[in-house]
């Protein structure tokens, strides 16, 4: 790593300044030029002025030093550095999102992980809350055959949060091909369960892959074990499994989670209540949503914690599980399962020019701002869609108007009942 070489040159410069200094010193009292060393005397300029000796030799000795330090810094820090990055950029990045707010998302899903691919640029105190009631896919497959906690969200949140990214997504994300005896996996979910096995503990498990794989805050799990979702349809008739929920035929009046008396992680606890913010959505509301919001322990937290609330209401309804619901009843939703106490704000979609893919069932939310503006919440009109899919949130414009909220609300704590619509040449 070359550091004796640099640390020769930190300590020549750091002598050679002291040096100036000493010549400084000696001219100051007048000493004679007789009691220096003859060979220092000559070689630091004897034909000069004292006060140009003094100068010259500090110079030097500042020059030394700087380059002796720099040199030193690169190599303990180059290894960190990407290649083709400035060392200077990356500390003053570190340093800049260090300082960042203690910021908590609750959710699951794709919403989830488009949140924090934003948010990670304006703070390394993140904690995603990722819910735990996958039962579908490779994470259904797992946590069937190994009973461990389902990995699918987890992965996705890592990789969204990794500094790596957006490699490290290729990699956590990549499903292995037919025929290779591990058919339609993950890779990412294959490592977190292999973790979990070396380990002993989904938790460790997860605290470990978030440190191997440099994750810009944290990720954890809202349970140590498995949830089992219910849902009771406007029919009377009840599904069981996200999966079921997600296929709904007809409205869903209310969801459950088994056990009900489930044990939230307590390191999510402690974060909940030290956040500034707490952020939750976007994501399918009653199978990614909703299920963390269930979890006794974390209303609590929710209730007892001073951070300011944020829902973000989805920007498309879901075929099957939200078909046909409003801005309003998706925060009626909410409500009837939680309460109306929760929540500060409420962040919906303005923009409604943004493309809308050929083919998909989806539809924009409809946002009927009448029935808005009867709710106990502020709700806040951005533009946060992806300009080329109009049922996809966009990561940066997402995290900007959070940020802004945040920025705005610690200056004017409003928590008065209104409808804030952004001004003409609000971007």
């Amino acid at each position: 790593m070359h550091l004796k070489r640099w640390l020769v040159l930190l300590l020549t410069g750091i002598a050679i300044l002291g040096l100036g200094a000493a010549i400084f010193i000696r001219d100051l009292y007048r000493t004679n030029a007789a009691d220096e060393i003859q060979i220092v005397y000559w070689v630091t300029g004897a034909w000069l002025e004292p006060e140009i000796r003094a100068a010259l030799v500090g110079l030097l000795g500042i020059g030394l030093t700087g380059i002796g330090f720099w040199g030193l810094m690169r190599s303990v820090i180059s290894p960190f550095v990407a290649r083709g990055d400035s060392v200077m950029e990356v500390l003053y990045t570190k340093r800049y999102l260090a300082r960042g707010p203690r910021i908590v998302a609750l959710g699951g899903g794709t919403g989830l992980s488009t949140l924090l691919r934003g948010l990670k640029g304006y703070s390394a105190n993140i904690t995603a809350v990722v819910a735990v009631a996958d039962d579908g896919g490779s994470s259904g497959r797992l946590r069937q055959q190994l009973g461990i906690v389902p990995p699918g969200d987890i992965r996705n949140c890592i990789a969204a949060l990794a500094d790596a990214e957006p490699l490290m997504t290729q990699l956590m994300q990549y499903r292995f091909p037919a025929g290779s005896g591990l058919d339609d996996h993950a890779f990412g979910n294959l490592f977190i369960a292999a973790m979990t096995a070396v380990t002993g503990d989904f938790e460790e498990a997860v605290r470990q892959s978030n440190r191997v794989l440099a994750v810009r805050g944290q990720v954890l799990p809202a349970t140590s074990v498995p949830l089992n979702l219910s849902a009771q349809l406007a029919s009377g008739r009840h599904l069981y499994g996200q999966v079921g929920i997600s296929k709904a035929e007809e409205p869903i009046e209310r969801v459950f989670i088994e056990p009900a008396d489930v044990r939230a992680t307590p390191e999510a606890l402690e974060r909940i209540l030290e956040a500034e913010m707490i952020i939750i959505g976007p994501g399918s509301l009653f199978s990614s949503v909703l299920p963390n919001l269930l979890i006794s322990d974390v209303r609590d937290a929710l209730i007892a914690a001073t951070g300011l609330k944020v829902y973000v209401c989805n920007v498309a309804t879901q075929p099957g599980e939200t078909e046909n619901l409003t801005a309003s009843q998706h925060l009626r939703a909410l409500f009837a399962h939680v309460g109306d106490d929760l929540i500060d704000y409420v962040i919906i979609n303005r923009n409604l020019d943004a493309r809308r893919p050929a083919g998909w069932r989806a539809q924009p939310v409809d946002v009927d701002v009448r029935r808005l503006e009867e709710l106990p919440v502020v709700i806040v009109e951005e533009d946060v869609i992806d300009p080329a899919n109009a049922h996809r949130h966009d990561p940066a414009k997402l995290a900007a108007a959070i940020m802004r909220l945040q920025q705005e609300d610690n200056i004017e704590r409003p928590r008065q009942r209104r409808v804030r619509r952004p001004t003409a040449n609000a971007s």
